[in-house]
This record gives C-alpha cells, sequence and structure tokens, in this order.
C-alpha cells in the first residue's frame, strides 16, 4: 500500500524525491497515540534513498539559486495559501499522528504553518539587508547568496509547524532541502511534499525522506554533498549529529530543548502567575519552552499553590479531537515509559507529589495525568533533566540571589518565565538570568522576526529574520573601489 487513509485524507506514505513519489522495500508502522490505532505503513528510508535525495537537490540547486527573490518569494505564497485552504485536513491528521489537541492546530499551528512561508517570503524580498558602508573611500556591500543544500531534521511535538520554521527560511534564502520527519509523525511532513507541488516548486527543491534517526538520518548527517544541518531534538543526537557533520565540516544549528524556570515574585498577580503555570502543560507537557520548574517566592507560595492546583484540577483530559479537551495523550508508548519512569523515580526518592503522579486510571492508553511535584530535593533528577511530559516542579526562595542561582541551576538555557509585579525588579532578575528568550508576565509569544534558540545545551545558533537566513545562505561583502574606472 502506497497510502494511508486518515481523518477522511488520503496520505502518501512513500518518499518524495525530485518532485516524484519514491517508495522503499521495507516499511515501518505509524500508530496513532489516540487509540493505538494503525495509521499506515510508511516507506523506511536509508542510504539508497538519503543519496537519490541530496542528489536531486544538488541538482536542483543551480536553477532555485538563480531563482529571483521576488519569485521564490511568490511561489512561498502560494504554498501558504494552499496551506490555508487545507488548514481543516492538515490539522485533522496532525492530530491523529502526534495526539496534539485538535483546536489547538485549527485555531494557530496550522494557520501558523502559512504564516511561516508567507513571513520569510516578505522578509526576503522586503527586509533582508545592510546599508552599505564606507572604508576610507570604498563601499562596502552586504549580501545572502544561497548557500547549497540544507539538511533538515524535525521533531515529533509540532511536526509540520516546527518543519516550516526551517524550510520556508531555507527556501526563501535559495537553498534546496532534504527534509528528515520525526518517525513518529511523519504524514503532515508528505502532506507539505504534494502542496509544494501544487504550488509550483520546481522539483528537487523540495524532498522528504522518511525514516529511522539511526538509518536515515545517520545517513543524511553524513553526506559530504551537504551544505547546512538544522535539527531540533535531543543533546545526545544532536552530539552525533556534530560529530558526522565534522567530517564535512558542515555547518549546524540546533535547538535541543530545555528545563526552563517560571519564576513568581513576592509582588506577584497570583491569578496571572497561576494562569501562566499551568499553561506549562499545553501539549501534554511536550513543549520544548515549558517553565517546569516553577520558583516561588515563600511569602507567597501557599497562596500560589493553592491558585495553581486549582486551576489543575479544572483541566480536561482525554481525546484531543475533542473541541472541549485540555490535554491529549503523549505521543508514543516508549515516551510514555520515560515520563512514567522519571516520575516513578522521584516517588522512590521520597519526592512530595501533590497531584498526579501515575497513568490516567481512567483513559488508560498513552494519557498520564498532570503532575506536580513539591519541594523536590535541590538538584535531583526530576529537578535538572528534561521529562518533556505533564509533569511540573514548585520549588520556594527567599532571596533574589537564591531565585537566579536556582534558574541558571541546569545545563539548559532556552527560555524563562518571570512573574513580577515592577517593572525594575523584573527587568533587574531578566538580565540575570541565562536563556535565549525571557517572557515576563507573558508565556509563548513569539515574533518570527526575534531570534530564537539557546544557551548552554539549549542548542547552537539562532533562528528568525535575519538570524536564519545568516545560517542559510553564504554572507558576501563585496567591497568596490572608487579607483581604477574608465567609464
Amino acid at each position: 500500500m502506497t497510502n494511508a487513509q486518515v481523518a477522511g485524507v488520503t496520505v502518501d506514505t512513500r518518499h518524495f524525491i525530485n518532485g516524484e513519489r519514491v517508495a522503499s522495500d521495507e516499511t515501518f508502522t505509524n500508530t496513532s497515540p489516540i487509540d493505538g490505532s494503525n495509521l499506515g505503513e510508511i516507506s523506511r528510508g536509508g542510504q539508497r534513498e538519503v543519496d537519490l535525495a541530496v542528489a536531486a537537490a544538488r541538482a536542483a540547486f543551480p536553477g532555485w539559486a538563480a531563482t529571483s527573490p521576488k519569485d521564490r518569494a511568490a511561489i512561498l505564497h502560494k504554498i501558504a495559501d494552499l496551506v490555508d485552504e487545507r488548514v481543516t485536513e492538515l490539522a485533522n491528521v496532525e492530530t491523529m499522528d502526534n495526539g496534539a489537541l485538535l483546536r489547538s492546530h485549527l485555531r494557530g499551528v496550522m494557520p501558523r504553518v502559512a504564516h511561516n512561508f508567507r513571513f520569510f517570503a516578505d522578509y526576503l524580498v522586503n527586509d533582508l539587508g545592510h546599508p552599505d558602508f564606507e572604508t576610507r573611500g570604498h563601499n562596502n556591500h552586504v549580501s545572502w547568496d544561497p548557500s547549497g543544500v540544507a539538511a533538515l531534521i524535525t521533531p515529533w511535538n509540532a511536526p509540520l509547524m516546527l518543519a516550516t520554521w526551517k524550510i520556508a527560511p531555507a527556501l526563501a534564502a535559495g537553498d534546496t532541502v532534504v527534509l528528515k520527519p520525526a518517525e513518529w509523525t511523519p504524514l503532515t511532513a508528505s502532506l507539505l511534499a504534494d502542496i509544494s507541488r501544487e504550488a509550483g516548486l520546481p522539483a528537487g527543491v523540495f524532498n522528504v525522506v522518511q525514516g529511522y534517526g539511526k538509518e536515515a538520518g545517520a545517513a543524511l548527517v553524513a553526506h559530504r554533498d551537504l551544505s547546512r544541518i538544522s535539527f531540533t531534538g535531543s543533546v545526545p543526537t544532536a552530539k552525533s549529529i556534530a560529530r558526522a557533520a565534522a567530517d564535512n565540516l558542515t555547518p549546524c544549528s540546533f535547538e535541543l530543548g530545555g528545563k526552563s524556570p517560571c519564576i513568581v515574585m513576592h509582588d506577584a498577580d497570583l491569578e496571572l502567575a497561576a494562569t501562566l503555570a499551568v499553561e506549562q502543560y499545553d501539549n501534554a507537557g511536550q513543549v520544548c519552552l515549558s517553565g517546569t520548574r516553577i520558583l516561588v517566592h515563600e511569602d507567597i507560595a501557599d497562596a500560589f499553590a493553592d491558585a495553581f492546583t486549582a486551576k489543575i484540577a479544572t483541566l480536561r483530559q482525554g481525546d484531543p479531537r475533542d473541541l472541549e479537551t485540555d490535554i491529549g495523550p503523549q505521543v508514543h508508548r516508549v515516551h510514555f515509559e520515560r515520563i512514567k519512569g522519571f516520575v516513578d523515580r522521584a516517588k522512590e526518592g521520597g519526592a512530595n507529589i501533590v497531584v498526579g503522579g501515575a497513568p490516567n486510571a481512567e483513559l488508560g492508553g498513552l494519557y498520564f495525568a498532570p503532575t506536580l511535584v513539591k519541594d523536590p530535593e535541590v538538584g535531583s533528577e526530576i529537578v535538572t533533566q528534561e521529562v518533556f511530559g505533564p509533569v511540573l516542579t514548585m520549588q520556594t526562595f527567599s532571596t533574589d540571589e537564591e531565585v537566579v542561582a536556582m534558574a541558571n541551576g541546569t545545563e539548559f538555557g532556552l527560555a524563562a518565565i518571570l512573574v513580577s509585579g515592577n517593572r525594575d525588579h523584573a527587568d533587574v532578575i531578566a538580565k540575570q538570568l541565562v536563556a535565549g528568550t525571557i517572557w515576563v508576565n507573558c508565556f509563548f509569544v513569539r515574533d518570527l522576526r526575534a531570534p530564537f534558540g539557546g544557551s548552554k545545551k539549549s542548542g547552537v545558533g539562532r533562528e528568525g529574520g535575519t538570524w536564519s537566513f545568516d545560517f542559510y545562505a553564504d554572507v558576501k561583502n563585496t567591497v568596490v573601489s572608487p579607483n581604477g574606472w574608465k567609464e
């Protein structure tokens, strides 16, 4: 079978290479986290398919690189228009594939996919540039040249949206792309391939190779004909990619998750603080940016805990296709067991589990109950390691110095949330936090003009605006002398 029927949508389960569908001799089974149903048998790529895809991308590169920015942007806009037309289909397929809320996909995630393409198309045409400047009478002109083939390896927690954070700027920059989607959630990448072809993207400019990381992913990142590698995922995998890329000196960009703090100062608005804290359970806790470590000033700890746990009690966990559901399942049995292992070990170590702490007994399957661990031991695994599930910890502090040390006390530095009633005090604390993004009295406000990425082991490089083009392009400076001209 080369097609799967998912939520009433036909999805081709073969790779997309050089504008055509390519099957593999082997397949792997894709199941839904909602009910464990078989969504399809997916072509399982390896060295052969990677070689075909990279060769196609390399052959298509000169033509796409020579395409004017205006014409590249027009095709990206067409892709965005087609995404808008298929928001409902894409949302339903993605919900079946990764278990995230259908209402989120409909209202925010899939419209954001279209926005990603439009933003980078418009940024290329209207905003990318640097003022010319003079050096001893010589003119300096900065430009961004297409670099070549970009290998993109994307995660499963928001498969299409996070993939297009990479695909859109790479294509806008004039690169050609080989995408390796996460094996747990490959379906919407296949639908995007169909959309790209319908939008008129030339054959070979965008390719999709499906498969496991140790097979297709490993073959891809070690390929000598790549010009860029962008990866979102775990630190151990990034280390493997970096080792493979080193042999070819292929530049890499990594977004590697975090263990972010959610800091509640003594003068914080408690209602706002509790609301923001509950938002950290978004997508069943499978969000790299989540402020999973709640740090509360001791003077308001009890009041905050009461408000927070009351809000947790109102969350509705269940089928993500139900628009009233707040929390769906974990993405895969392997990941579910990983989360359960973290919580079980915390229990064995004497942690105080005040909410949840186990699978949802009523729902069964891959539904893990929203969990709060209160006053865990400083430096314990549950505090320092990324769980990537609906598991939050709550600790108290008494001084600014203490909370800054606690906030910065992990190997990660992706984001931080700070809730405070005093602007000046908030500014003092924010300046001391080691993180790529800091939200003050808010959460998940993301503008594509802003830099996105992490400090420490949360990543290498930045995405967004000019930072994306700096990575996907070869930035060039042309220096022109005032002398020697004959005309």
